[in-house]
């Protein structure tokens, strides 16, 4: 191996050589307590530490680094206490995730580390939002983030690299190409003859890097993050190596030639670099030895402060309350001055109001900046806030909530407009499996608002008509908010933005230019889980949110000798069961009406929480109404009768008779 033509002073040799010997040495005594049980799983790094250690060596302290399951050397290179990191392999509370994931799959602000989550993709665009942040704030600083060349297939692969380039982010890309993924060979993952050669259908630099190779990557990698830092651009790096162990122990590397391991055994880049040092007399077998008996003398010491920490105790009430960042919203009431708009303008003002408040705050998404998104609620936004702050992005909704999260990481606040809610399926990873679990898994915000444009009889079809908040609702860390009038849409916009948590922020398209309404002029939030009385009655208690809401009105309108307590949720998340509670302890009964089609939404949670809390009250059986359960349809007679209104009338008469 050549490390003659890279010049390194020989201090700087000697640290790195000790860099890349202490995760061998933890690996090394992490196989062993695997084998005695006391571990439960290890993916393996051996033979690959110099693409870790090189990296973050290059790395300043204060730049983030996104690593995966075989980068050690990030952890020990930025100086993570091991009792830590030993802590978190053993689910106890001095770990970083208080026993919820394991292995690396956390974050820490502390040493700006960003842990990958196992879907692997999503980490990349998180890399692309921390990036743009810097770059939004002047702030020379590179991001790099690690992949292997199996999830360069990813769909995620793809749209952060365009992303990155498009918008000239300050990324480096790295892969480390070890041959397989868990048993797949390269020559069945790709056809390529080397992965750095797509970044060329980027338009982004590539580089080729002897992985093995200690002197190699860091003198690249740190000529690289130099010019970065002064020139910014995304560079993808493909680090030639080899995966020495299995996917994970378990898995073993029976499915590996033979001759292939003895090959690389070979280029051992620890072995290799010892002899280097040797040859040149800046290491010899007593130096060696000492500074193996000082790692040793560590790894024991941390790994007893470790086993001597009690175990996590369960604690219900702090789970439960780990599950969302806490944070105090600033009340700011309404004023008394009002203008007559629709609920689209409303939702524009909220926004427009939030983007003057937070400086931080950018807004993304297809066509938003001068076109002004397709339903023109960012019309005149670039005028107002400019093009950094207004961004149009690629058609690739995974990278771009995974660049919302970046964002929020990297201290800024993000919106990003999904332009039908349809479309969030393709962004659906990173909002279920990173956004809604960040704070869950190691305590950090997201501070993140997904708009979505939803809803039918607009007679838009099966891909623009969804009405699917309980894709969501579903899943906990997310707050999914569905306001049916322009003052509540304004209001909770609002504290959508201030509130650190993730928000799925549903806006029904048919209610954007038909509903008017009196709305305050400034800025002002209402709180989340806070169900509005629309009409009150002792006859029978009706629950809806979102157009639902405005076909019951209709319908009492129709039938004043109706008394109803009539309720519009206006979120879904949290959700105000104890309006609902007391509204059918005086009714009686309970209608449930929604738009979305029947099996597995909001009503079905609703009815079976009346049943379980509420049955002795209640004088008959509790009916959800709901829309068909066929993709909703084009054609408008279809479409009308698909929707649930057409049904609701009929339902409510039945139950009141019973």
């Amino acid at each position: 191996m050549d490390y003659k033509k890279f010049k390194v002073t020989d201090d700087v040799k000697l640290m790195l050589y000790k860099a890349m010997l202490k995760p061998r040495m933890i690996e090394e005594k992490m196989l062993i307590l695997l084998r005695q049980g006391k571990i439960s799983k290890w993916f393996s790094g051996i033979g690959q530490e110099a693409i870790s250690v090189g990296v973050t060596s290059a790395l300043h302290a204060s730049e983030y680094i996104l690593p995966m399951h075989r980068n050690l050397g990030v952890f020990t290179t930025r100086e993570i206490p091991l009792y830590r990191l030993f802590s978190q392999w053993q689910g106890k509370a001095s770990g970083f995730t208080n026993g919820r994931d394991r292995s690396f799959h956390f974050g820490t602000q502390e040493y700006n580390i960003v842990g990958m989550i196992s879907h692997l993709g999503p980490q990349l665009g998180v890399a692309d939002g921390i990036a743009l942040a810097h770059k939004l704030r002047g702030e020379n600083k590179v991001t790099a983030v690690f992949t292997g060349e199996g999830a360069t297939s990813e769909g995620d692969f793809h749209e952060a690299l365009n992303v990155a380039a498009v918008w000239d982010l300050p990324v480096l890309f790295c892969i480390e190409n070890n041959g397989y993924g868990l048993s797949t060979p390269t020559e069945e993952q790709y056809k390529c003859e080397h992965l750095a050669d797509k970044g060329a259908g980027y338009g982004m630099e590539s580089h080729i890097i002897d992985g093995n190779n200690i002197l190699e990557v860091y003198t690249k990698v740190n000529a690289l993050c130099t010019d970065i830092r002064a020139n910014p651009r995304p560079v993808l790096l493909e680090f030639k190596t080899f995966r020495m162990r299995g996917h994970e122990e378990a898995s073993g590397t029976k499915y590996v030639p033979k001759e292939l391991l003895e090959e690389w055994a070979q280029k051992d880049p620890l072995d290799n670099f010892a002899d280097y040092l040797k040859e040149h007399k800046l290491l010899n077998d007593a130096l060696e030895k000492e500074i193996r008996a000082t790692i040793s003398d560590e790894i024991d010491a941390h790994l007893q402060q470790a086993y001597e920490e009690e175990a996590i105790v369960f604690d219900e009430s702090k789970e439960l309350s780990d599950v969302y960042f806490n944070f105090d919203l600033e009340d700011v009431t309404p004023n008394i001055h009002t203008k007559n708009i629709r609920l689209v303008d409303a939702i524009s003002d909220g926004l427009r109001g939030a983007m003057e408040k937070h400086d931080n705050l950018v807004i993304m998404g297809q066509d938003v900046a001068e076109y002004g998104g397709v339903f023109k609620i960012t019309d005149g936004f670039v005028a107002a806030f400019g093009k950094e702050r207004v961004r149009n992005t690629p058609i690739c909704e995974s990278a771009i909530v995974a660049a919302a999260m970046g964002l929020s990481i990297n201290g800024m606040k993000a919106v990003m407009e999904m332009q039908f809610a349809d479309f969030a399926s393709s962004g659906f990873n990173p909002i279920v499996n990173y956004l809604a679990k960040t704070h869950y898994r190691w305590g950090e915000k997201a501070d993140v608002v997904i708009r979505m444009p939803c809803g039918g009889g607009v007679a838009a079809g099966p891909f623009h008509s969804q009405t699917n908040e309980a894709w969501f609702a579903k899943t906990p860390g997310l707050k999914v908010v569905y306001p049916a009038f322009p003052t509540d849409a304004k209001g909770l916009l609002s504290t959508a933005i201030e509130d650190p948590n993730p928000v799925l922020f549903f806006e029904h398209k048919g209610l954007y230019r038909s509903v008017y309404q009196e709305v305050p002029t400034n800025h002002y939030t209402i709180p989340f889980g806070e169900a509005s009385i629309l009409r009150e009655g002792d006859a029978i208690t009706i629950v809806s949110y979102g157009a639902g809401v405005h076909w019951a009105l209709e319908t009492l309108d129709k039938n004043e000798d109706i008394k109803a307590d009539l309720l519009d949720l206006r979120t879904l998340v949290p959700l105000d069961m104890e309006r609902i509670y007391s509204s059918v302890k005086k009714t009686g009964k309970l209608i449930i009406l929604q738009e979305d089609s029947l099996f597995g939404g909001i009503a079905s949670d609703i009815s079976s929480l009346v049943m379980e809390n509420c049955f002795e009250y209640l004088d008959g059986p509790i009916k959800r109404v709901a829309s068909m359960e066929t993709p909703i349809p084009f054609n408008a007679e279809l479409e009308r009768n698909y929707l649930a209104k057409s049904k609701f009338e009929a339902a409510l008469l039945a139950l009141l008779a019973y």
